[in-house]
């Protein structure tokens, strides 16, 4: 299903459900005011006030927590290894970005290409030929080499683990520099194939059960790691680098409702964070942010021409609804593929890189927000969100607060 497909599928589902939007519609807007006030609610269905926080970045103040720079990369060299897990009757190739062992810091700063992420074979040929006919948005847009050495020893101890979920048709490394951030911060970051839906092998729709599925993949990956599985690399086999009892996940798109739904059936989730997409909707009825009792992070894409002014009205829906705390990053100018680094690998991927049409204004042309830019906030504040819920740092919170930067960044919060 191609990026388009995926509007007309919120449209729709939205239009029976008499939950409407478009571009320059009113919306439910979580953050409507330009001084927000940070609310307390005891349930999800209080109805709370909320605010953008001040920023102190514009007097050069330091919101994190003391030693950590959330915008900078962590101590650890990063490696990143992969392996194929049967799950029933599922074959999932996956990749996992973990601490590495100091040694490995100069394999770390040369990297590989990101073509290293596909198999030879086919997909590679095809992976390849993508990558040599990149449009002048995929040529702005796609992160061509990585920060890693793979399958290098990882660094001694036991690290919170979490799980990537990813896009609609897209693959388990669209997301690879929040992951590499995360992992240089001492987290290991999982991220499977979901088979049937990837780049190279599509097929399977939008709907709950496909969702599921979905979810049930993540849940195999945590019992692999977890339980020490025969089929992981020797580079992780017996080594202990996730701690069990500290386990988060993070989504874009179609992973982003991914996420939400394994943190409502899965005790093990700490904490979520969908990017660009809602958890509820009418596409996926089983999932209600009310039953979700975990902290959760919402990232919207304001320019976001794939969910439209329909699904960021969701967002701020699933924002309202949700049990707090939970968080709202607003990303000015920001597209749907703003945080990927696959944004402009295909057409269906463009929309975040280079010049795009606005949705909040039919018709006005304008250049997306910087990638790099946009890339880098969302690691920061993937880190310190689980920072928080995962390491229990609760200076992490004032950065979760603030909008950083203050010029693309509005933050709401519900505690």
């Amino acid at each position: 299903m191609s990026a388009s497909h995926l509007v007309l599928a919120f449209a729709s589902a939205l239009a029976l459900s008499g939950c409407t939007g478009g571009a320059g519609s009113s919306e439910t807007d979580a953050s409507a005011t330009a001084t927000t006030t940070t609310a307390s609610s005891s349930s999800a269905s209080e109805t709370a006030s909320e605010t953008t926080a001040a920023s102190e970045s514009d007097t050069g103040t330091d919101t994190g927590s003391p030693g950590i720079d959330y915008n900078a990369a962590g101590p650890h060299p990063v490696a990143n290894d992969r392996f194929v897990l049967s799950a029933g009757d599922r074959e999932l190739l996956v990749e996992v970005w973990y601490p590495a062992d100091p040694a490995a810091a100069e394999a770390a700063a040369a990297g590989q290409s990101i073509a290293e992420f596909v198999p030879e074979g086919p997909d590679r040929e095809a992976f390849d030929a993508l990558l040599a006919a990149l449009s002048p948005a995929g040529t702005i847009g796609t992160r061509t080499q990585t920060s890693a050495a793979f399958a290098a020893p990882p660094a001694a101890g036991s690290w919170p683990l979490l799980l990537f979920s990813h896009c609609h048709n897209c693959a388990r490394f669209s997301s690879y520099s929040l992951a590499e951030h995360l992992a240089s911060h001492g987290f290991v970051v999982a991220a499977p194939d979901h088979a049937g839906n990837t780049l190279f092998d599509s097929g399977a729709l939008l709907s709950d059960e496909f969702l599921m599925t979905r979810v049930g993949d993540l849940q195999a990956v945590v019992d692999a790691l977890t339980g020490d599985d025969e089929a992981l690399p020797s580079s992780l086999k017996g080594k202990g680098i996730v701690d069990a009892s500290r386990i988060g996940a993070f989504g874009h798109s179609y992973g982003a409702a991914t996420v939400g739904r394994l943190a409502q059936e899965d005790a093990r989730i700490l904490a979520a964070m969908p990017i660009a997409a809602p958890v509820e909707s009418p596409i996926f009825p089983g999932t209600q942010v009310a039953a979700i009792e975990r902290p959760l992070l919402f990232v919207r894409a304001e320019e976001d021409n794939s969910i439209l002014a329909i699904g960021n009205n969701l967002i701020n829906l699933n924002f309202m609804g949700a049990n707090p705390p939970v968080w709202l990053v607003k990303v000015r100018d920001a597209g749907h593929w703003n945080f990927s680094d696959i944004c402009g690998l295909t057409d269906d991927f463009a929309a975040g890189c280079g010049e795009g049409t606005r949705q909040t204004v039919a018709g006005e042309a304008f250049t997306y927000l910087d990638i790099d830019t946009a890339r880098r906030l969302a690691g920061a504040y993937a880190l310190a969100f689980f920072d928080l819920h995962l390491r229990d740092n609760a200076d992490a919170a004032a950065y979760l607060a603030s909008p950083e930067p203050a010029e693309w960044v509005e933050v709401s919060v519900r505690e």
